[in-house]
C-alpha cells in the first residue's frame, strides 16, 4: 500500500534520565501508541524495559549502549510496547497471563481503523484530544517503507514473573510489582534503593486508558492505591515525560475522585 508519508531516518529520539537510564520514544509515532522504552545499564546486565512499536530499528538505536546480555521486561503486551520484543531475546520476562498473547499476538494494523478498538472506543478517544484518523505514524523510517506490511512478531518469554520477584542487574535490584487495571497482567519495576518507578502504562502522567477490553477500574482503583503508598522519588511512565512523588500523588488522588464515588 503506497503513502505518501514523509521519510525521517531518526527513527528514535533519546534522553538521558539519569546516569544508567536512557529513554527512547519514536517521535513519529501519532500519541496514543508514543510509548517510552527504558534501557538501563548494570553491572552484569542490562535492562530493557518496554519496546515501543517495531516501525524503526530498536537494536540499531541501542548499539552503542549494548555491551552485555539484555533483559528484556515487557510490562505488559499492548502493541506500542512490544514491537521490538524479538530484537532482543536472551532473557524475555512477562506476567503469566500475557505471556500466550506475546508468544501468539493478535493481528494489529498501523491504520487505526483495522485496530481492534471499537468505533465508540475511537470516538470517546477523539473526545480526549487524540488523533485517531488515517496511519498511526505520521512518517516513515526509511524510503520504500510500508506500513501495511507492519505486524507483532511472536515472542517466546523465558522467565514468567509475578509481585515480589527481583530483576537482578548485578548491582541494582529491581522488584517485579502486579499492578492490574490497564490490563491485568500489568507490571512495573521498583528499585527500593533509589525510589526509582518504571511503570508502564499502569502510570503516566496523561490520559490513563482504564476502558478498554483488557482493564478493570476497581483493579486500577486498588493499584493506584497502592501507588500512593510506594516510597517513590521518579516515576518512568509508559508515556510522556517522568515525574516526581507529589505529581504522582496528584495523578493518583485525580483517579480516585474521579472513579472511587461511582463505584
Amino acid at each position: 500500500m503506497a503513502t505518501d508519508l514523509p521519510v525521517d531516518t531518526q527513527w528514535f529520539l533519546r534522553e538521558q534520565m539519569d546516569p544508567v537510564i536512557t529513554k527512547f520514544w519514536e517521535p513519529h509515532v501519532k500519541r496514543l501508541s508514543r510509548s517510552n522504552t527504558y534501557f538501563v545499564k548494570g553491572r552484569d546486565r542490562d535492562l530493557l524495559f518496554d519496546s515501543g512499536m517495531g516501525v524503526g530499528d530498536l537494536e540499531a538505536a541501542l548499539a552503542d549502549l549494548i555491551d552485555k546480555p539484555i533483559i528484556t521486561f515487557l510490562s505488559h503486551t499492548h502493541s506500542d510496547h512490544v514491537g521490538s520484543a524479538h530484537q532482543f531475546l536472551d532473557e524475555v520476562l512477562i506476567h503469566p497471563s500475557e505471556a500466550e498473547r506475546l508468544r501468539n499476538p493478535p493481528e494489529a494494523s498501523l491504520l487505526f481503523d483495522k485496530n481492534s478498538s471499537s468505533i465508540e472506543r475511537r470516538a470517546w478517544l477523539r473526545t480526549q484530544g487524540f488523533d485517531m484518523d488515517g496511519w498511526r505514524i505520521d512518517a516513515i523510517p526509511f524510503e520504500g517503507y510500508d506500513p501495511a506490511t507492519w505486524s507483532i512478531k511472536p515472542v517466546q518469554p523465558t522467565r514468567l514473573v509475578d509481585e515480589g520477584d527481583i530483576v537482578d542487574l548485578g548491582d541494582r535490584q529491581f522488584e517485579v510489582l502486579h499492578m492490574p487495571g490497564h490490563t491485568f497482567g500489568s507490571i512495573c519495576l521498583f528499585e527500593h534503593s533509589t525510589g526509582i518507578l518504571l511503570g508502564g502504562d499502569a502510570i503516566y502522567d496523561g490520559v490513563l486508558l482504564d476502558n478498554g477490553p483488557e482493564s478493570n477500574i476497581p483493579d486500577y482503583i486498588k493499584t493506584m492505591k497502592r501507588f500512593r503508598e510506594l516510597p517513590v522519588t521518579v516515576v518512568h511512565g509508559g508515556h510522556r515525560a517522568s515525574f516526581g512523588r507529589r505529581r504522582l500523588h496528584e495523578i493518583v488522588d485525580g483517579y480516585l475522585a474521579k472513579h472511587v464515588a461511582a463505584t
